[in-house]
């Protein structure tokens, strides 16, 4: 009786299989990464602006092949450079050689000062071509408008007025005479790890170049020095060589005790004077060299806190050392690094700082003395990267967001802007996309590339204020639309907290059925830099394109706590929470897109991200072990305490605390011991790791890491891998030999491959890949 209803079942069991759906990995072979981008050509234009011209050339590649274009917008002209036909003919006359006129790949262009004539290199071949006679000449030898200034039989670094060479030698600073090769020792402070030279670890006696930096019109300069003789190594095996190899370098963790120092001096050469910068004001501080005045003798540092909340911009005296503080500005819960931009203009005189004091980031105007003298910009809206500043016409170009109302504030719009700020801001690029402007050196046009995940790129020429001179080539896609492919779909969910509006892409099957249910996959990075979803056309979206038709629909939208291209308040979200805080956006996301689209499986979720997207995706199968299905976990620093200290610091948090040292001296007089109690500054942070959510897991998990991944150290998968051991739980591990943080190659086809094969088996039920010996049998299944 048992065995007739076994009988009965099995056909059942069968039945349910076959009818389930199947992964249809050769489908995803055609948009692994990589791969999608042979089917089309160029996706914008690349301007080679001549010489202190607004005229420019640029290629560029559809299904007809390579074209060679010159534009001159004054004149309202564009044609080919020449003709193709005509250009192969000729070029095969002269070389003797076969010449493809569809791909003719001209090297090394340069236009001599007439803006007619081109040099090029074709082989082993010079030539000269001029555009308006249509004459090619063979040249012996290229011609070049600037001849290299380099000197040869000295190394190092010259005065301005040529007199010395300055070089470093065991870490130290040697100056020699150019006249009579006398030789001077400047220093005899340097060691390894505080060296002068930029070979950091050699301790040869060869002349290296020096990290020194000469003032205009003068024999001094300014070196600044970082100090991690105290800093800890990490270190990484690269088992690919002939014999494994130990990789060392210095890394400094969140909290670490020991960080780099800095120091900053200026030399004369002249009088083989040194000064000590007197710039230390805030323990473990960190410091840069932002501009050198051309005109006077000043230089201009940036300190910051290691709170990262508090910097200070200085001017320096070149000849005195003297610190003078022009503008100290406090930015809790910490500077925006990713838009953080100072410009100094006629030689320090004006000073264009980006602050996001007002919630948003925006342009202000100092005098030189450190005085706001304007708000160049300012709204409900974001003032992004500079683009180019016109100090002639007092004017500046720069990318903005969110500055329309309705739309999705992450495409960037160029704008131009008057620094006095009297004329206000004008959007010179009106289209909803994101924008990038090449300008000509006068500033007076600029090419402008646009697109978005769901719109095909456009380039055009535009005048400074905005008109479009005219339209440049368009991509042919023509390939690509034939095997199916299909633009990603926009969507806009709200966050946890029911207010906040969160935007994103869905990819789908190129074959979908909307009769059908299918699961659902969520590509993750959690910020705060930037987050997952594409904000410009592209092919395969990194995996998601490929991933979606193995047989899923990938999302991918941003969280509370992401991208600085939004507001203060968003992008800090996450700050002393940098675990959990995108986690329940995710999943609330993901809800609200299912109750939305009856195509989507609710019960079958799967996550995978990259990097800080690792981290993510483990803590998240951790933290709602109901609510997701399966993870891919690539790369994750799953414990930032061993990570580095500007990620963890910055977007977590340190605390600067205070402890009590107690010394014990000898007193000179007396003879006898006295014991001397100060007050010392620390700084400690712990950020929360995944590992102390490994006992939470339930679905199913795999884990990849690079073994001489030197960002995040291949010791944060394997540290997760050991709670996870610890805690009885079952998981995969894939490790990727000779692999840092960014895949690619065949390792990273093998990553793809496996990432399809582990959402097919626990969010498909298609176990057909445990069946596999190479990594692409699906290839030669029928």
């Amino acid at each position: 009786m048992m065995m007739k209803y076994f009988l009965w079942l099995f056909p059942c069991f069968l039945a349910f299989i076959c009818s389930g759906q199947q992964a249809n990995y050769k489908r995803a072979e055609q948009f692994m990464r990589g791969k999608g981008n042979d089917l089309i050509g160029s996706t914008k234009v690349e301007p080679k602006f001549l010489k202190e011209s607004d005229k420019f050339w640029f290629t560029y590649k559809t299904g007809d092949g390579l074209r060679y274009y010159f534009v001159d917008p004054k004149a309202r002209k564009k044609q080919e450079l020449f003709d193709r036909d005509f250009m192969a003919k000729e070029l095969s006359k002269i070389t003797h050689k076969p010449i493809n006129s569809k791909n003719l790949a001209l090297q090394d262009i340069r236009f001599k000062e007439d803006e007619k004539t081109m040099t090029f290199r074709l082989d082993t071949f010079a030539f000269s071509y001029h555009i308006s006679t249509k004459q090619l000449v063979k040249l012996d030898s290229l011609e070049r408008e600037e001849k290299s200034k380099a000197r040869t039989g000295l190394v190092g670094s010259y005065s301005p007025d040529s007199t010395y060479v300055v070089y470093a030698k065991k870490h130290n600073l040697y100056a020699m005479r150019v006249k009579d090769s006398v030789e001077t020792q400047l220093t005899t402070d340097g060691d390894m790890y505080y060296s002068y030279a930029y070979a950091e670890e050699d301790t040869s006696t060869q002349k290296m170049a020096a990290k020194i930096v000469w003032f205009k019109n003068s024999n001094r300069f300014y070196v600044r020095r970082s100090d991690d003789r105290k800093v800890n190594s990490l270190f990484v095996i690269d088992v690919l060589g002939e014999r494994p190899r130990l990789q060392k370098y210095k890394y400094v963790f969140a909290g670490d005790e020991h960080v780099t120092q800095y120091d900053l001096s200026i030399f004369d050469v002249d009088t083989k004077k040194q000064i000590q910068v007197p710039i230390e004001k805030w323990k473990d501080q960190k410091l840069s060299v932002l501009y050198v005045a051309k005109k006077t003798d000043k230089f201009y540092v940036q300190r910051k806190k290691r709170t990262c909340d508090e910097l200070d911009i200085c001017e320096v005296d070149a000849i005195t050392g003297e610190v003078k503080v022009l503008i100290n500005e406090t930015d809790k819960p910490y500077f925006n690094d990713d838009f953080y931009h100072i410009s100094f203009l006629n030689d320090g005189e004006d000073i264009i700082w980006w602050s996001e004091r007002t919630g948003h980031g925006h342009f202000y105007h100092y005098d030189g003395k450190g005085n706001l003298k304007n708000e160049i910009t300012s709204g409900d809206w974001t003032a992004g990267k500079m683009i180019k500043i016109d100090t002639v016409n007092r004017t500046m170009y720069f990318s903005a967001y969110g500055q329309v109302k309705g739309e999705p504030p992450y495409y960037a719009r160029i704008n131009k802007a008057d620094i006095d700020g009297k004329k206000g801001v004008e959007i010179l690029t009106p289209e909803m996309a994101t924008h990038t402007a090449d300008f000509s050196h006068s500033g007076r046009y600029f090419v402008d590339n646009y697109s978005r995940a769901d719109l095909e790129p456009r380039s055009v020429v535009r005048d400074n204020k905005g008109k479009i001179v005219f339209e440049l080539p368009k991509p042919d896609l023509s390939r690509l639309y034939e095997t199916g492919w299909k633009l990603p779909e926009p969507f806009t969910v709200k966050a946890a907290d029911g207010v906040t509006d969160l935007y994103g892409f869905m990819w789908k099957p190129f074959d979908f059925d909307s009769t059908q249910t299918y699961p659902v996959i969520s590509y993750v990075y959690p910020g705060p830099q930037t987050e997952p979803f594409p904000l410009v056309f592209s092919v395969t979206s990194v995996y998601n394109a490929g991933l979606a038709q193995v047989g899923f629909v990938v999302i991918s939208f941003g969280h509370r706590g992401g991208t600085p291209l939004r507001d203060k308040w968003y992008h800090t979200y996450g700050y002393g929470n940098l675990r959990d805080y995108p986690l329940a956006d995710d999943k609330y996301g993901i809800e609200q897109l299912a109750a939305r689209h009856p195509f989507i499986d609710i019960s079958r979720v799967g996550i995978f991200g990259h990097s800080g997207g690792g981290f993510m995706s483990t803590a998240a199968l951790c933290t709602y072990p109901d609510f997701y299905t399966a993870a891919v976990s690539s790369a994750g620093n799953h414990d930032n305490n061993i990570y580095n200290q500007w990620w963890g610091e910055t977007h977590h948090g340190v605390e600067e605390k205070v402890r009590e040292v107690r010394e014990t001296i000898k007193d000179s007089l007396t003879g006898k011991d006295t014991t001397i109690v100060r007050q010392e500054a620390y700084f400690k942070t712990h950020v929360p790791t995944n590992m102390e959510l490994a006992k939470q897991l339930r679905g199913y998990l795999l884990l990849v890491t690079g073994d001489v991944d030197n960002n995040v150290h291949p010791g944060n998968t394997l540290r997760m891998a050991d709670a996870l051991l610890k805690a009885g739980k079952n998981f995969d591990l894939v490790v990727l030999p000779g692999i840092r943080h960014g895949f690619s190659g065949i390792q990273d086809d093998f990553f793809q491959r496996k990432m399809w094969f582990h959402f097919a088996k626990h969010l498909l039920g298609d176990y057909t890949s445990e069946s596999y010996r190479e990594i692409d049998e699906y290839n030669r299944k029928k």
